[in-house]
């Protein structure tokens, strides 16, 4: 009777080229996750790990975020860490799920960076407004991997660089 929004995940997807290898583009990704995380991401204005060591499978993380004036906060944990593959993320406080994919191309050379965000349910208040979030979740996953191009090209450069000195 009451169309209520559909029960499935809101998801945004994006993929680009970094025109530097897998490997790099996973080190700034995952192994510098709390130092560059904030770089691509400038919504977070606190993040903390809340289990010690390197980022792992298991490690358990808090972010603050303040996306279009909402303030929000929530709890992750990486559910997936295949080294320069994939990273996945999942939200422990709030159901969703965010996947880095990396796929070698040009003998390594160049990397292509698959991003997924989804919000794995709508709470009731929010189905009317799906459509509309749907719109700024893909944007935000097209901004997303925009900004690691643009960051982790530029910190390969700038490596490149300091060699050269």
């Amino acid at each position: 009777m009451f169309n209520l929004g559909s029960k499935d995940p809101v998801a945004g997807k994006a993929s680009i080229m970094i025109d530097c290898p897998s490997e790099e583009v996973f080190k700034y990704i995952a192994v510098d996750f709390f130092q560059n995380y904030p770089k691509w991401s400038p919504e977070v204005i606190k993040l903390e790990a809340l289990t010690e060591g390197s980022v792992q499978l298991g490690t358990l993380a808090r972010q603050v975020r303040m996306d279009q004036g909402h303030r929000s906060e929530s709890k992750f944990r990486v559910t997936i860490y295949e080294s320069n593959k994939r990273l996945c993320f999942s939200g422990v406080s709030n159901p969703y799920r965010c996947t880095y994919e990396l796929q070698e191309l040009n003998n390594g050379k160049k990397a292509m960076l698959n991003f997924t965000f989804e919000l794995l349910e709508l709470q009731m208040f929010m189905r009317p407004f799906e459509k509309l979030i749907r719109i700024v979740v893909q944007d935000g996953a097209e901004r997303t991997v925009r900004n690691l191009k643009r960051l982790t090209e530029a910190n390969i450069a700038a490596k490149a660089q300091l060699l050269q000195q």
